[in-house]
């Protein structure tokens, strides 16, 4: 009996203590007692010193028992030479070199249009006609004289070669006949620009201007046709790469809006600087099979300037540089097991493309070179290499 309540006091000793030390620090503070509050302050810092000496000692140990803990964790991947290839990336516009609204050659009435919109035509192919304004009517008429001109001239160059009649009914007769006979060629060439032909085969993207309309010679717009066979794309190039593109050059084309890609290439380099943006113009021949591609359609394109067929490419992002504006990168020596020596490479970079950068000198071909964690480590630091890579390609 005697012991149960030993126990049962010290259990409410216990409790008392805790619900003080629960509440001391709220209790303190209200009391506003400034030797109380400094007091239990200095009680606490005395705890935490003797807190921190405890983990200290522990972790002079830890480091005792298991000297690897602190050696930073990379992973690696092996430096090989490949072909590198650098693109030029610009924007342009597609276009057609024939794309031609027709106009008439011959002004008057519209008398018939041929064709409708959406129609194939060949080179040639009439697709319009203009009232001759009577010069039919004229040419018959001027038909009867020659006809008259030449049977007069005929019987009179024979009675000259018989030496019968003058010379000069002779060459009246002639010039006569030859003058008319001009004349009709005339007319034949008036009345050929009664019919509009089409200069080129393709399609009638556009009937403009229906029949029955008075039209203007070389003014009125009778139809747009369009062949989409040889397409082509032009961009504005800036002159500093006048000698890295050239005719023959790859390039990337994309149209965003069809979602297609395809590979060309560099049609035409132009030989004219525009002085005003200081660029100079590209043609890129586009095959066009499936006639999806438009004129004016926007491209994206990706011109080739500079290939490298031996190329160590590093990624950008395991890059530093130091005081002297020097770049340099961590590479592994002295391997043993999964441990190794980081060494810092001093290195010169060339061109960038996406994420990877091209490594110009300073690094040898298969040298592993430290990713993860190339940025927390020192030269000639200890680490433990957890996984090694291929070849990277950014």
């Amino acid at each position: 009996m005697k012991h149960n309540i030993t126990l049962i006091l010290i259990t409410l000793l216990f409790v008392s203590c805790g619900n003080d030390n629960a509440k001391s620090i709220e209790d303190i503070i209200a009391t506003e007692d400034v030797k109380q509050i400094q007091s239990k302050k200095d009680e606490l810092v005395t705890q935490q010193q003797e807190i921190a000496n405890k983990i200290k000692q522990l972790d002079n140990k830890l480091g005792t028992l298991s000297p690897d803990r602190n050696v930073p964790l990379i992973t690696t991947f092996i430096a090989k030479a490949e072909e590198f290839k650098h693109y030029l990336e610009l924007q342009g516009s597609v276009d057609t070199k024939q794309n031609l609204v027709i106009t008439p050659e011959m002004g008057g009435i519209l008398h018939k249009v041929y064709v409708k919109e959406g129609q194939k035509v060949t080179r040639g192919q009439i697709l319009a006609s203009i009232d001759d304004n009577g010069l039919g009517q004229q040419k018959a008429q001027l038909q009867v004289q020659t006809d008259l001109a030449k049977t007069t001239y005929e019987r009179q160059k024979r009675l000259w070669e018989q030496n019968i009649g003058s010379e000069i009914q002779y060459l009246q007769t002639k010039s006569q006949y030859e003058a008319l006979q001009k004349n009709i060629n005339q007319i034949d060439q008036m009345l050929a620009k009664t019919s509009v032909r089409a200069p080129f085969s393709g399609v009638i993207d556009d009937v403009i201007t229906e029949q029955g309309n008075v039209v203007a010679a070389g003014q009125t717009q009778l139809m747009r046709l369009v062949n989409l066979n040889d397409m082509y794309i032009e961009t504005d190039v800036p002159e500093s790469y006048i000698t890295s593109i050239s005719n023959g050059k790859d390039v990337e084309v994309e149209f965003p809006v069809l979602g297609k890609k395809l590979d060309a290439k560099v049609r035409q380099t132009g030989n004219f600087i525009n002085p005003a943006n200081r660029t100079f113009k590209v043609e890129v021949a586009v095959p066009n099979n499936d006639k999806t591609i438009k004129p004016n359609l926007t491209a994206r394109l990706k011109i080739n300037d500079y290939t490298n067929t031996d190329a160590i490419l590093i990624p950008q992002s395991i890059i530093s540089e130091n005081a002297e504006g020097e770049q340099f990168i961590y590479v592994v020596e002295n391997k043993e097991a999964d441990k190794a020596k980081a060494k810092q490479v001093i290195i010169e970079t060339g061109k960038t493309q996406g994420d990877v950068i091209e490594v110009l000198s300073g690094l040898d071909n298969n040298a592993e070179i430290i990713q993860e964690g190339a940025r927390s480590v020192k030269d000639g630091q200890t680490v433990k290499i957890i996984s090694k890579k291929g070849v990277t390609n950014g």
